[in-house]
């Protein structure tokens, strides 16, 4: 007898979105059969007249656990992405320690087995250059590195251990050494030395308002730095990934190296899709992120690389801060936070835009599900919806239309998602299942701390086992 049984349902599978039940058990999908042919289950949903995907794959999220729970911590921000639809994160390295030792990484993975709601990796920093370090990591299961190409912000230094490495040098010794690993490196990528100056000129005059923090990030920063990075990574062949994409400027480089064959995969996040440094104006330090919102041309040209292929995924960046960080700096942008939520508002705002015709639904799944689990070494245990997978499952509801309300997401920093509140979304996620599990249902959370489970990259032969297994 199966465990659960999703019936009535449009499935969204690697070959397109088919009328078909799915069939649980064990915590992976037993069985895709059409309407009626199921065994029988121990607990039926029936969800017809909605699309039944692959769970959602946030490979750009911060919850900085243990470094500052009065933003968020792993219990909070996880049961935000369960309510979002997203069954899998990949933590960012920043902490209190900066996640940059083996001991330090497997601290973290314990606090997230213990806490989370959903499935999660984590990632390992890599700029100690110590080669005992970014091993230890990987057989500990790092699911990939990160570096950022700027200096760590003022009085953060231990959060960012081994994470900022703007010297070049040192950039290059730390990208070979993840290449022995073979894992993937993201990238944030802002040139150092520009930002500095910018900054420098823009204090002088005295300028301390929201749009100074973009004027301080013009795309040229941006582009510097991806042209480094992206050099380094064809010299090294490792490959490269560029993480929150924010620019035309930035995208047009990333073009030129992936038409001569370098490593380099890009993603974007709905909020350079969406809103543009005017926003700044209406949200203030709530909307300071790095890089910043720019124009509506950069808007553009980010679409264009999303449908054509350039962008191979759209994550959220998510960074919970509280009201007090953000509104202590209503008047000094230099001193606020820089970062917002986002985790509940991802799966809704590319189903709306499919929906609306931008995209297909298939391109909308590849671009926040499969594309990610296929970068890092995941698929098809995860983001496909083919027998033999994980059963991380998301169901949408396409028919309501929905407003963004903050006071009802479960993010601890709802108060700080000015960008989004408001804004009107074509459907909504009905139901989140992990690993088997109904943990998300009609808007409630209805799992519990500890059903997420640690991901880790499967070897080759590993993956090579799974395919096989989901044919």
């Amino acid at each position: 007898m199966l465990d659960l049984a999703l019936v009535g349902g449009k499935a969204v599978t690697p070959i397109g979105v088919l009328d078909a039940d799915i069939g649980v058990e064990d915590g992976r999908i037993a069985i895709m059969a059409v309407a009626g042919a199921l065994p029988s289950a121990r607990q039926t949903l029936d969800v017809s007249h909605q699309l039944v995907m692959p769970g959602a794959i946030d490979i750009h999220f911060h919850c900085r656990a243990p470094a500052h729970p009065n933003r968020g911590d792993f219990a909070t921000e996880t049961r935000a992405a369960a309510a979002g639809g997203v069954t899998t994160v990949f933590e960012m390295p920043i902490s209190k320690p900066g996640c940059a030792t083996p001991e330090i990484f497997r601290a973290r993975r314990a606090l997230g087995e213990a806490n989370v709601y959903v499935n999660f990796g984590l990632y390992g920093a890599p700029g100690t250059l110590q080669r005992e370090n970014v091993m230890g990591m990987a057989e500990e299961g790092a699911i990939a590195y990160k570096i950022f190409m700027h200096a760590a912000p003022p009085f953060r230094a231990d959060e960012f251990l081994g994470l900022c490495l703007p010297n070049e040098a040192d950039f290059y010794a730390a990208l070979r050494l993840v290449k022995e690993t073979g894992r993937r490196c993201t990238v944030h990528a802002e040139n150092n030395n520009l930002l500095e100056y910018h900054i420098a000129q823009l204090s002088a005059q005295g300028r301390m308002d929201a749009r100074a923090h973009v004027d301080s990030r013009p795309p040229v920063v941006e582009g510097l730095a991806i042209a480094q990075a992206l050099t380094v990574a064809e010299d090294l062949r490792q490959p490269v990934h560029i993480a929150h994409l924010s620019s035309a400027a930035g995208l047009s480089i990333i073009r030129r190296y992936q038409q001569a064959g370098a490593p380099v995969t890009t993603e974007t996040c709905p909020h350079y899709l969406l809103f543009t440094e005017a926003d700044m104006d209406r949200c203030g330090p709530y909307a300071k992120i790095s890089p910043p919102l720019r124009s509506q041309a950069d808007i553009d040209a980010l679409w264009q690389g999303v449908v054509d292929g350039s962008i191979t995924s759209v994550t959220t960046d998510h960074s919970p801060f509280t009201v007090e960080e953000k509104e202590r700096a209503r008047h000094d942008i230099w001193s606020a936070p820089s970062g917002a939520p986002g985790i509940e508002e991802l799966v809704p705002f590319m189903m709306s835009e499919a929906l609306r015709g931008r995209m297909s639904i298939e391109t909308a799944v590849d671009l926040i599900s499969a594309n990610g689990a296929r970068l890092f070494d995941l698929y098809p245990q995860k983001g496909a919806l083919v027998a033999g997978a994980d059963a991380d499952i998301t169901v949408y509801d396409p028919r309501p239309v929905v407003r963004v309300d903050r006071t009802k997401l479960f993010t601890k920093a709802r108060d700080c998602d000015c960008l989004y509140d408001g804004r009107e979304m074509q459907g909504q996620v009905t139901t989140t299942i992990v690993n088997g599990k109904i943990v998300f249902r009609e808007g409630q959370i209805v799992g519990a701390r500890g059903d997420g489970r640690f991901v880790r990259p499967l070897t080759r032969i590993e993956a090579q086992v799974e395919a096989e297994a989901t044919v």
